[in-house]
């Protein structure tokens, strides 16, 4: 009696719901196929959420081709060709190749496929690209069904692509919920002239960029517009982590395939008030200093500074000329440091980075820390003793599954044994990860790095934001005075920097 293994997946987690007779079936049939060519299954992968074109990125997959190796296993059981692959490129063929480094045989209910022989190698490869084939067709058949249904104003997914206010129902169809109303005052306080999307979102009770994408939707007029669609080629496909499902990127339909059909008879606001409210965004945003290209970035340390006092990010702002000033003080009114005025500051900064990145004395504190930091995380660790213990159980741990695979222990009796083993190599692991040392650092290279910075005063901005956006430094100053300056903030401070553009308008 030959050994195989038992493979079993479904595409979704709703298919493998007990209210669904999928993975039942399946393994029904999986026996009968084993009972008829006199076969026993010693290892069952079951899997599900996983497409068929996706399933070369799960781990179960990765398991069971390692498992194909082992001179026990003999080959792969499942119902059908589709459920081991559905080929969507030709990368995806390579799964027939391990087929045939293994000397496994795929055993299907209709009879076994040997790819190491001529028949098989053919027969196989017409399989795979049918049930490849297969699944395009399938994909056609749900999108036409579902392109229909949206032609005649249905909603042809599930609920979660409603939006903001809006429901639907199959018997009346699309509504106005209550919070609806929210929508309608806010678009009217746009076109009254509050222009302030924080405040609209905070009535909406969404996040500002939410209330943009609401106020833009023409759900308000009645009608459903759909000019974006998934892109169905194998290069619009998202795949999830361990080849779960995932999203397709979105594109724009051609003009043609644009649908735009009425859904609600009473209308939020009419066809004027809609265009008027899209005229006054549009206006808000040619007006914003992000859309003009001829906008000159004043500011070079804007996200990277931090206050000292409170914790808070140090932002840019204009009021009668430019300063940097701390978060906690002008938005939250918990800081008292004061206003630092742009030009006085930056010259401050420059003579530190010029003087300080191109010390040695300061780039060998640094590295003094570090070491410091990373000789007291390893006190108490032998990191060879941890790495020898867990290749010792790594090693026991083949042993229990090679025991298994052999018939010599059941499977309650290999998942007792791992459990233990298998909690051991995490401790372990993790223990190694706590005390990961970084590479040794060379101080002669080290200092020929930044030497150039001994000229960093007479660097434009656009030069000093690269190496900043490089070295990601955390600066904390307040009241001029620099209290810290650190090269790397995952090693030299608590805390993360920021970093983002000029937050104000130039002056008029």
């Amino acid at each position: 009696m030959e050994k195989v293994i038992e493979w079993i997946r479904v595409s979704t987690i709703g298919q493998a719901a007990n209210d669904h007779a999928s993975i039942p079936s399946q393994k029904t049939i999986n026996r009968q196929t084993c009972q008829r060519f006199d076969l026993e299954i010693g290892r069952t992968f079951q899997i599900a959420d996983v497409s068929g074109a996706s399933v070369l990125f799960s781990p179960e997959m990765q398991e069971m081709i390692r498992l194909m190796g082992a001179p026990a296993i003999s080959g792969v059981v499942t119902r059908e060709f589709s459920r081991i692959i559905r080929p969507e490129n030709f990368a995806d063929f390579a799964l027939l190749q391990v087929f045939v480094d293994t000397n496994c045989v795929l055993f299907l209910p209709d009879g076994p496929v040997d790819f190491r022989n001529k028949t098989g190698r053919f027969v196989g490869t017409i399989r795979a690209a049918m049930a490849g084939m297969e699944r395009f067709e399938i994909k056609e058949r749900i999108w036409g069904a579902k392109e229909e249904k949206r032609k005649r104003g249905e909603l042809a997914q599930s609920s979660i692509v409603l939006p903001f206010g809006v429901g639907y129902e199959k018997s009346r169809g699309f509504f106005y919920k209550q919070e609806a109303k929210l929508v309608s005052e806010a678009a009217r306080q746009f076109i009254s002239g509050n222009h302030n999307y924080a405040e609209i979102a905070k009535m909406l009770g969404v996040t500002p960029r939410g209330a943009h994408l609401i106020l833009r939707n023409p759900i308000w007029t009645g009608f459903r517009v759909i000019d974006q669609k998934r892109d169905p080629s194998a290069a619009g496909k998202y795949v999830g982590i361990n080849g779960r499902q995932a999203d397709r990127r979105k594109i724009d339909r051609a003009p043609e395939d644009v649908i735009r059909i009425q859904v609600i008879d009473k209308p939020l606001l009419t066809q004027e008030e809609f265009d008027i409210l899209q005229q006054r965004m549009d206006l808000k945003q040619q007006k914003h200093w992000r859309s003009w290209t001829d906008y000159t970035h004043r500011f070079t340390y804007n996200g990277f500074l931090t206050c000292p006092i409170c914790g808070e990010p140090i932002h840019t702002v204009f009021a009668r000329r430019d300063y940097y000033v701390c978060k906690g003080r002008r938005t939250l009114h918990k800081c008292q440091t004061a206003y630092m005025g742009r030009d006085r500051l930056e010259k401050i900064l420059d003579g530190l980075f010029a003087s300080s990145l191109s010390n040695s004395s300061f780039l060998l504190e640094c590295v003094d820390e570090l070491l410091r930091r990373s000789t007291k995380r390893e006190l108490g660790n032998d990191i060879q003793q941890v790495n020898a213990e867990i290749s010792g159980l790594c090693r026991k741990r083949q042993r229990v599954i090679d025991s298994f695979i052999d018939g010599t222990i059941d499977k309650p009796e290999r998942d007792q044994r791992l459990g233990p083993i298998d909690a051991g190599i995490r401790t372990r692991q993790e223990t190694l990860s706590r005390n990961e040392v970084g590479p040794a650092l060379d101080m002669e290279k080290l200092i020929a790095a930044f030497a150039p910075l001994a000229e960093w005063e007479f660097w434009t901005r656009d030069e000093k934001r690269r190496v900043l956006s490089a070295l990601i430094p955390d600066i904390r100053v307040a009241d001029y005075k620099v209290d810290s300056l650190g090269l790397n903030p995952t090693i030299f401070s608590a805390e993360d920097t920021r970093r983002g553009r000029d937050s104000w308008p130039p002056p008029a």
